[in-house]
C-alpha cells in the first residue's frame, strides 16, 4: 500500500509525534497551522477515557473531527481499549493510533506501551480489540523491541499488518534504550522490508538533514518528528518544503515571533484556565527562549511570573528583539 492509498490523508508525509505534556490541543492547532501531514494526540488511557478521569478530554482534544489529525489510546486489556476507541469514533475522530511504544516506568509497570512488545500473542489480541470496534483507519506505533535480545518489531508489525493497522511508526529504539543513545534508522528497515503498509520513521529527527538520513537508512515512507520540533512549531513543515517541495512556511522573527509565543501561551490560559494554563506553558516558554536566545535575566522572570498579563509584557521584552536563530531551521 502506498502512502497515496492510504484512507486518510497523509501529505506531506511529516508527522508530529504523540509527547506527553506537550501535544495538547494549543500546540497541535499551531503546528497544523504552518503544515503538517498529521498531528497525533498525548497518549490517552482507554480505562481513564471510559470512566471520564479529569484532563482526559484534553489530551484527545483536536484528534476529534478534525482532518489531519489522530487520537492515540492505550491500554492492557482489550475490552476497555475496544469501548475508548468507539467513544473517540463517536466523538469524530478520525484516526485512531494505538502505543506500543511509551517506555515510562509508570506505563510499562501497567503492562501498557511498550511492555507490550515482551507479550507480541497478547500484544495482537489488543490490535484486533480496536481494529474490530471502529470503522476508521488503526495505526500503531512501537520501538524496535524490549531490549537488545528481543528486536521483535518485524515480528509484531506483520502480525499487526494481517489483523487490518494501516501503517506503522517505528521510533528506532528498544524499550530499555529509553532515549538514550542513537536512534538506529537503519534497524527500521527490517520493519519496511516486512510490510506492505506504509512504515514512519521517528527517532532523533530534528531537522531536514536528519529527515533525510532517516528515510534513506530506513526506507521509510515517511519521518515522525517528536522533541526535535519543541520551540519551532514550523519545523515539520520546514523539512516538508525541503524534501517534499511543499510551501515554505513564513518563520516568525522578532515582534511576529513574540506575537507567535503570545497567541500561543493566551490559547494554553484560556484551553486549560489560568492556575494550569501558567504552569503548563513553562516548557513552552522554555523552549522559545532556547530558540530565540533570550537573556538570562529575562528567561528567569518569564518563567517565575504567574501572572498573565506579567508574561505577555515580558514575552514581548524577551522575544521581541530577539532573532530566531538559524539553527532552529
Amino acid at each position: 500500500m502506498a502512502l497515496a492509498d492510504l484512507p486518510f490523508s497523509l501529505s506531506p508525509p511529516v508527522l508530529l509525534a504523540p509527547m506527553a505534556g506537550i501535544t495538547d490541543l494549543p500546540y497541535r492547532t499551531l503546528v497544523a497551522s504552518f503544515g503538517a501531514g498529521l498531528v497525533v494526540s498525548e497518549m490517552v488511557a482507554s480505562e481513564d477515557m471510559i470512566n471520564a478521569r479529569p484532563g482526559t478530554r484534553e489530551k484527545a482534544e483536536l484528534g476529534l473531527g478534525i482532518e489531519g489529525s489522530a487520537v492515540q489510546l492505550a491500554g492492557r486489556e482489550a475490552a476497555p481499549l475496544a469501548e475508548a476507541a468507539r467513544m473517540v469514533e463517536a466523538q469524530g475522530a478520525r484516526v485512531i493510533d494505538i502505543n506500543m511504544g511509551c517506555p515510562a516506568k509508570k506505563v510499562t509497570q501497567g503492562y501498557s506501551g511498550s511492555a507490550l512488545m515482551r507479550t507480541p500473542d497478547y500484544a495482537l489480541t489488543l490490535i484486533e480489540a480496536v481494529v474490530n470496534a471502529v470503522s476508521v483507519p488503526v495505526t500503531l506505533k512501537t520501538r524496535l523491541g524490549w531490549d537488545d535480545a528481543m528486536l521483535n518489531a518485524p515480528q509484531i508489525a506483520v502480525s499487526a499488518q494481517n489483523a487490518g493497522i494501516t501503517m506503522v511508526t517505528i521510533h528506532g529504539r528498544t524499550r530499555c534504550q529509553f532515549y538514550k543513545g542513537a536512534a538506529d534508522w537503519a534497524a527500521i528497515a527490517n520493519v519496511k522490508d516486512a510490510l506492505k503498509i506504509p512504515v514512519i520513521a521517528n527517532g532523533d529527527i530534528i531537522n531536514s538533514d536528519t529527515a533525510r538520513a532517516a528515510l534513506k537508512a530506513s526506507g521509510a515512507d515517511g519521518v515522525m518528528i517528536g522533541r526535535g520540533a519543541q520551540g519551532k512549531p514550523w519545523l515539520l513543515a520546514q523539512v516538508a518544503h525541503e524534501i517534499y517541495g511543499t510551501p515554505a512556511p513564513n518563520v516568525p522573527r522578532g515582534t511576529a515571533f513574540a506575537q507567535m509565543v503570545a497567541d500561543h501561551y493566551e490559547a494554553m490560559i484560556r484551553f486549560y484556565g489560568i492556575k494550569i494554563g501558567v504552569r503548563m506553558a513553562r516548557k513552552h516558554l522554555g523552549w522559545y527562549m532556547d530558540t530565540s536566545a533570550t537573556p538570562t535575566d529575562l528567561r528567569r522572570a518569564v518563567l517565575t511570573a504567574t501572572d498573565p498579563q506579567t508574561v505577555h509584557r515580558l514575552i514581548d521584552d524577551a522575544m521581541a528583539g530577539t532573532q530566531v536563530m538559524e539553527a532552529a531551521w
